[in-house]
């Protein structure tokens, strides 16, 4: 690792407003980079926001706008993805996904859809008709009219990847501050004098990467919001690990003017998704769940995996995607007021976000130069089918037996640079309470080992369990 001078207390090269996964990608870049860095998240904990619920796909940009920034940003982080993984022991799931016509008019439209992809250079499509999507996916509905393959579409997991890309900035001399909100900022002409209630941060540069508040970040800190940002709502349904095996391939609808539409695909630990749902809402710091949409969800997985009728609902979730008043990214660069907006970044955020980090890199004035030697931090592999902790010996034993989670990695999990301040944070970085029973069996055991380590106790406290 290379040796870099403390920053005094409060002064930093950039200051990074959001502990999302693009404000984690950015933060590794620009540390690697040879910058000083401070991530200021207004959270307990990091992947609080729009980051925490999303669909885990690494996606090849097939059908991103041709010639966008976005296309080109989930391009390289599809590349920089595979490159760094494995020294940073994140899984990758090598699915590949099918796009399916379910109609004639779905049909016709797949044409076009492969001429889009080529001209983003996924050129290795393979057309396919009912029967040869059948032999692949025998499951399926035989009422389907055709598709195409897209053989690098792969699953990962959501959270280990932002998680590893922070850690690894934070090892490598990045400093982080939680339930730290950005309250107001000045720019003097060199450098920004930030407000937070744990004192005065000085950077030279600010990046907003504040998510489902970046235009009023924005707003607050420039005088005036270039972006509105329009709150789209998913809803989710995850099924028993059971039925994962019903489904080989990432299976993606013909996407419409506006979304991705409702993906059937098993996730990097067994189970079996269905979703998300795109529902516009004001509100931005609350996804109710809707009972009737939730069923209508299980209708569609059923329509698309008749198998799937047979099976039991493990969780539902919602998430909301920060998405904005155009479909495009949001990037608004400052050089005069060192400022740096990324907004708008939806539903292709974790797969564009390392490649939103080279972009960044590339808009900024050097910093010192690359680390010559980084630390490279190795992440807990919670992926199915690979080794897990309970396979290995002197793990203290199994505390959540749903999900196979050790207490081994549930301490190890609250120690550290990044250790886990929320329930939900905890949830995240272990899989704990997530199995079957949602943590009927294990809450108990779990309160104990995390009596005084969460900014909410589990048992006790205002709005505990």
């Amino acid at each position: 690792m290379a040796e870099q001078a403390a920053p005094a207390r409060g002064a930093y090269d950039v200051a990074i407003i959001g502990a999302g996964v693009v404000g984690c990608a950015v933060a590794r870049r620009l540390t690697l980079s040879g910058a000083r860095v401070v991530v200021l998240e207004k959270a307990a904990d990091v992947l609080d926001g729009a980051s925490k619920g999303n669909s885990a796909i690494l996606h090849t940009g097939f059908d991103a706008p041709t010639g966008s920034l976005e296309a080109a940003c989930v391009a390289a982080g599809h590349a920089e993805y595979l490159e760094i993984r494995a020294r940073l022991n994140l899984p990758l799931i090598r699915a590949g996904a099918l796009v399916l016509a379910w109609t004639e008019e779905e049909l016709a439209q797949l044409p076009g859809l492969m001429a889009q992809a080529r001209a983003n250079a996924v050129e290795d499509l393979e057309e396919l008709g009912p029967e040869a999507l059948l032999r692949l996916e025998p499951a399926l509905n035989p009422a389907v009219r055709g598709g195409f393959r897209v053989p690098r579409e792969y699953l990962i997991d959501p959270w280990s990847a932002p998680q590893g890309y922070l850690m690894q900035a934070l090892v490598n001399g990045a400093e982080m501050r939680r339930d730290c909100p950005v309250t107001a900022g000045i720019f003097d002409g060199e450098r920004w004098h930030l407000t937070t209630p744990q004192g005065p941060v000085q950077a030279r540069q600010v990046i907003n990467a504040a998510g489902l508040y970046g235009d009023r970040v924005e707003a607050m800190l420039t005088g005036t919001a270039s972006f509105e940002i329009r709150p789209r709502k998913g809803q989710f349904v995850v099924y028993d690990k059971s039925a994962a095996a019903l489904a080989r391939h990432i299976l993606l609808p013909v996407p419409s003017a506006t979304t991705k539409g409702i993906v059937v695909c098993r996730t990097a630990f067994g189970n079996l998704l269905v979703g998300p749902t795109a529902e516009e809402q004001p509100e931005r710091d609350r996804a109710d769940l809707v009972p009737e949409t939730l069923a209508a969800l299980q209708r569609r997985g059923a329509e698309i995996l008749p198998g799937l009728a047979g099976h039991e609902v493990t969780a539902i979730y919602a998430g909301l995607r920060p998405a904005s008043d155009e479909k495009h990214y949001r990037i608004r660069h400052e050089p005069g007021m060192h400022y740096l907006g990324l907004g708008g970044i939806r539903s292709t955020g974790l797969s564009a976000a390392l490649g939103l980090a080279q972009h960044v890199a590339g808009l900024l004035p050097g910093f010192g130069g690359p680390l010559t030697d980084p630390v490279w931090p190795q992440m807990p592999m919670l992926a199915e089918g690979e080794v897990r902790d309970w396979q290995r010996p002197g793990h203290g034993g199994i505390l959540c037996h749903c999900e196979l989670v050790t207490r081994r990695e549930v301490a190890a999990a609250l120690e550290g640079p990044l250790a886990a301040r929320s329930l939900a944070g905890l949830k995240r970085r272990t899989r704990v309470t997530m199995g079957r029973c949602q943590g009927f069996y294990c809450t108990g055991a779990l309160a104990e080992m995390t009596e005084g380590r969460l900014a909410q106790p589990m048992l006790g406290g205002e709005g505990a369990i």
